[in-house]
């Protein structure tokens, strides 16, 4: 642990003491962010074994009004400091610091297929428009409740843009933006109204891309004032629109995508969305 952690945050017990209560009363739902929270010198490691996404065999291609994005799938293209950085943040020593910071009650467990997770890469003119997670994983039936962002991008320019955005829970404007800085841990707690996003086009160099990782963690249950029951198992994430910013291609889109979550057996879903992504 000593190796993976920055000096500051190796007390994780004492961190997750001092944070609670500034993480569990955010706005606009409980989040927050830390600096420097891993060894820089570890993380540069774990930087360096990022893959060329396109290149890979197993990864992920998202192309449509939502999202223009790449992912890795599993943890077959991590290297092995990727490997040891991911068993670190899935250890019952990481998941205690996560069940103190954020107040959960229900016992966190983390998710060995990293479903939506692990390497993310956002090229120049990509985006990620303001959603709301899945929130019943579909292998494990289990509660969403939780996401880490971990940013890996060295001499970010503000310019660049590439925000992490976390709406109000009507949708009605941004509350907080956080560059995605190298070395950056942010968290967030996910309910059926935690809608976050990076919405507008990258425009960071051609040479540059908007790297991160990214992990889940779920419950056996949730309390009911999270959710509405009709949401309550949906396995598929809901976009939307930003009023008078985005276009209608993706009001369109995304009419025809809750509709078909409403109506469709959701691996038909899944078959579709996969179909319109290539």
């Amino acid at each position: 642990m000593s190796e993976i952690l920055s000096e500051k945050f190796r007390d994780l017990d004492r961190v997750a003491e001092e944070h609670r209560e500034k993480y569990q009363k955010a706005d606009p739902f409980p989040n927050g962010y830390f600096d420097n929270f891993f060894n820089p010198e570890f993380l540069r490691e774990v930087a360096a074994e990022f893959p060329d996404l396109q290149k890979e065999k197993e990864k992920i291609y998202y192309d449509n009004p939502n999202e223009r994005k790449h992912a890795s799938k599993g943890e077959r293209s991590f290297g092995p400091k990727t490997k040891e950085l991911v068993h670190f943040l899935n250890s019952h020593i990481f998941l205690e610091f996560l069940q103190k910071l954020t107040g959960i009650k229900e016992t966190l467990v983390p998710d060995p297929y990293l479903e939506g997770g692990g390497f993310h890469e956002i090229k120049p003119g990509g985006f990620l428009k303001i959603h709301v997670d899945f929130h019943k994983h579909r292998r494990m039936n289990l509660d969403r409740r939780l996401n880490i962002l971990i940013y890996l991008n060295e001499n970010w320019e503000e310019s660049y843009g590439g925000h992490f955005e976390l709406w109000e829970r009507d949708m009605s404007s941004s509350v907080v933006k956080i560059a995605p800085l190298f070395n950056r841990l942010a968290l967030f707690s996910t309910t059926g109204d935690s809608w976050h996003g990076h919405p507008d086009a990258l425009t960071c160099p051609p040479d540059r891309s908007r790297r991160s990782l990214a992990l889940y963690y779920y419950s056996n249950g949730r309390p009911d004032s999270e959710l509405d029951r009709a949401s309550r198992n949906r396995i598929t994430t809901t976009f939307s629109e930003r009023e008078g910013v985005d276009s209608s291609d993706m009001k369109r889109y995304n009419r025809f995508v809750n509709f078909a979550n409403d109506v469709l057996p959701p691996f038909l879903v899944r078959t579709i969305k996969k179909f319109r992504n290539k």
